[in-house]
């Protein structure tokens, strides 16, 4: 499983002309589900991402989690974090989970972040979808739980 992690001030997401998500101060996640990722994959990122100490504190120092400042997150499937460029110069997604294994995956994910009591909005998996967001800092995090830095 691999997330693109950006802290943001505010961020939204439209299919179709419609909004399906927005969020203020919290993270933009962009998650990539991998065909051998499986529940205990779910478990670790989700731990990390609202643990991970990202968000400034009085002094300005990174030194607060999503769950201490009651941030929000919004996520959007993205099988394209499995694009292989080995080859040629079209990307190949043959290590990207196919809908029968992700999307339950991608729902088991937000499942679990709402039961560690974050507000969670979301895109439509699988849908054409723009992301306009407000990147805080900057700050982008590449989290992949098959390789934990």
């Amino acid at each position: 499983m691999r997330a693109i992690i950006q802290r943001v001030r505010q961020a939204k997401v439209i299919s179709d002309g419609l909004l399906t998500g927005e969020i203020s101060q919290g993270l933009m996640i962009l998650l990539g589900i991998h065909s051998l990722d499986t529940l205990q994959d779910i478990k670790w990122m989700v731990h990390k991402i609202v643990q991970m100490r990202i968000f400034s504190d009085d002094n300005g120092k990174m030194n607060l989690s999503l769950m201490d400042i009651q941030g929000e997150i919004l996520i959007v499937s993205q099988f394209t974090l499995f694009a292989t460029t080995k080859r040629g110069n079209r990307p190949g997604f043959t290590q990207a989970a196919p809908p029968a294994i992700a999307i339950p995956l991608y729902h088991s994910f937000i499942s679990e972040l709402k039961r560690m009591g974050i507000l969670v909005q979301e895109g439509i998996f699988g849908a054409d979808m723009q992301v306009e967001l407000i990147n805080d800092g900057p700050v982008t995090i590449i989290l992949d739980s098959k390789n934990p830095e």
